[in-house]
């Protein structure tokens, strides 16, 4: 326990790209321009959200939110990981590291239920066009994105309450840009059945159910855009929701593709595997946020109406 006790004091080190030296220059600047990309782009669009009267409506509040989600998730990690691309083996206290892995779970989970209620509002809008206005009242969008936020944080808590309750000991490098939960339990010198079990149920609830009920949404309201007679209807139909669409196949399909992908058994290709392991996860974890708000931007006219009147009159007051 001495020895456990002394790996909390002295935190973990970050692996990160050190023993890849060469490439840590280059994906310092993509990672940075990407980053700045994503507060530029979302910033926007909360500012457009905000300021525009025409976008204060259950679609763009709960967008707004999505966007304030994904600059906080980004920032909770990205100056980390280019703070190690330019710092060797970068070193980081238990504290520092349990609030980072808090607050990447937390807003991980969040954006998975937040996804869920824009589905509902599609939904609503597209199947039961007439009730929307009482069905997706204030009264009832607000507490559905807090609802998104608490279960996030909830969730958050109850898995690193217990990860910071193991023993750490020995090795204390871990083999990522960041503390991903799933690197730092690999350092525990105890059992780990219990998180397990905790991750594989909060990964059900918050990555299962809110597929499956995205999936039946759409369902629905693809089978109610079939029903529209005119080409004009169904094309005007399908493109309030093809963005939520395009952002949920992108978002799922990642992480699909991040746990789905079969695992080198040669032992020659492990460094290989461990490297290409945390670039994805890297690129995971700036791609979205990225490309959020350029996909709402490019097929909302709403929304790229209300960033130009926004940009129109700052450039007029200067």
């Amino acid at each position: 326990m001495e020895v456990a006790n002394q790996s909390i004091l002295a935190g973990f080190v970050l692996l990160g790209l050190s023993d890849q030296p060469k490439l840590e220059k280059t994906f310092f600047v993509l990672i940075l321009s990407m980053y700045l990309v994503i507060l530029l782009g979302n910033g926007v669009l909360i500012l457009v959200t905000i300021l525009d009267s025409r976008l204060h409506t259950p679609m763009y509040f709960f967008l707004g939110n999505l966007s304030f989600l994904d600059i906080c998730y980004t920032t909770s990690s990205i100056p980390l990981v280019l703070d190690g691309f330019v710092t060797p083996r970068t070193t980081i206290s238990f504290s520092a590291c349990a609030v980072q892995m808090f607050l990447s779970f937390a807003l991980g989970a969040t954006e998975c239920v937040l996804l869920g209620m824009m589905a509902f509002d599609r939904y609503v809008a597209i199947c039961n066009p007439l009730r929307y206005p009482m069905v997706m009242s204030k009264a009832a969008y607000v507490p559905m994105a807090v609802s998104s936020w608490v279960a996030g944080g909830a969730n958050s808590l109850v898995q690193i309450s217990l990860a910071v309750q193991l023993p750490f000991c020995g090795d204390k490098v871990i083999n990522h840009f960041t503390c991903e939960i799933l690197a730092v339990l690999k350092l525990a010198c105890a059992d780990i059945s219990i998180n397990v079990i905790s991750m594989g149920v909060a990964n059900v609830i918050f990555l299962g159910v809110p597929v499956l009920f995205i999936s039946v949404s759409y369902i629905f309201i693809l089978s109610t855009i079939l029903k529209i007679p005119s080409a004009e209807g169904r094309k005007k139909a399908f493109s309030t929701c093809s963005a939520h669409l395009t952002v949920v196949v992108i978002f799922y399909g990642t992480i699909l593709f991040m746990y789905a992908k079969p695992k080198s058994k040669d032992p020659l290709g492990a460094d290989k595997q461990d490297v290409s392991d945390k670039l994805i996860s890297l690129f995971y974890g700036v791609l979205t946020p990225m490309l959020n708000p350029i996909i709402y931007s490019l097929r909302n006219k709403d929304v790229k109406t209300a960033a130009k009147t926004l940009v129109s009159q700052k450039c007029f007051a200067q």
